[in-house]
């Protein structure tokens, strides 16, 4: 079985690459050095894309490490993703069973892999961080390893939530950032810990969105900026009600 990821994930890496050069996708990581070259860790990542998984991966790659990510089952069940996500390993969701889910992951962790994940469950419409989900810290406190925070930024300007994808978009930036990990503790508090989570994502979201080279053109719609900063995104609360 892992001979058989090691020769899938290396191949959607490739064809990954070979599309980012095609529309010259300005891929912007900065943090990479804090992912562990060695051991599990929790990726933890904003989600404002449909394709937030590929970028979050592509971030771990400079410390030599392929992300699992914890993805929805119906992902599994389709006829082309389905295959390639079993091959690299990523590990399905399964909402009316999540605990078995959680055991895999926190297994994986043990077994010294990285696991990816989107702690607010759904895409941000508002291209805010929602209210995230315990489940990054707990797993990371029962396998014994750090979270690492992330953001990725840009990425929903090709396909996002409501919108119609855009894969033929060339020279758009994404920004990835990635934050300093911290250790939770099964001795400390989950809600506590899931708040400074939550705090650690937005804080590199905010420096995303500062440092983003490109502004909407004049007559063009701002729907991928939130609206405190100006765009037709729903405002936090907007998008509360409508989940």
């Amino acid at each position: 079985m892992r001979h058989e990821v090691e020769l899938v994930y290396p191949l959607v890496i490739a064809a990954c690459r070979t599309l980012f050069r095609i529309l010259d996708v300005r891929l912007d990581l900065r943090g990479t050095e804090h992912i562990p070259a060695t051991g599990g860790a929790v990726l933890a990542c904003t989600h404002v894309s449909y394709l937030d998984f590929v970028f979050c991966g592509f971030a771990a790659l400079p410390a030599g490490r392929r992300t699992r990510f914890m993805a929805k089952q119906q992902v599994f069940a389709h006829r082309i993703g389905g295959p390639l996500m079993r091959g690299m390993r990523h590990i399905p969701v399964d909402r009316s069973a999540g605990r078995a889910s959680y055991r895999e992951a926190v297994a994986a962790l043990q077994a010294g892999e990285v696991v990816g994940v989107f702690p607010e469950a759904t895409i941000s419409r508002s291209f805010t961080v929602e209210p995230i989900k315990t489940g990054a810290v707990r797993m990371a406190a029962e396998a014994g390893v750090p979270v690492v925070p992330m953001t990725v930024w840009g990425s929903q300007r090709l396909w996002t939530k409501g919108r119609p994808r855009d894969l033929t978009r060339r020279h758009t930036p994404i920004l990835v950032r990635v934050g300093e990990p911290f250790r939770p503790s099964l001795r400390n508090d989950t809600e506590v810990l899931t708040a400074d989570l939550r705090a650690r994502m937005s804080a590199l979201l905010d420096a995303a969105q500062r440092d983003y080279p490109e502004a909407p053109e004049p007559g063009e719609h701002p729907f991928w900026l939130p609206a405190h900063l100006g765009g037709t995104a729903p405002t936090p609360e907007a998008a509360a009600r409508d989940r």
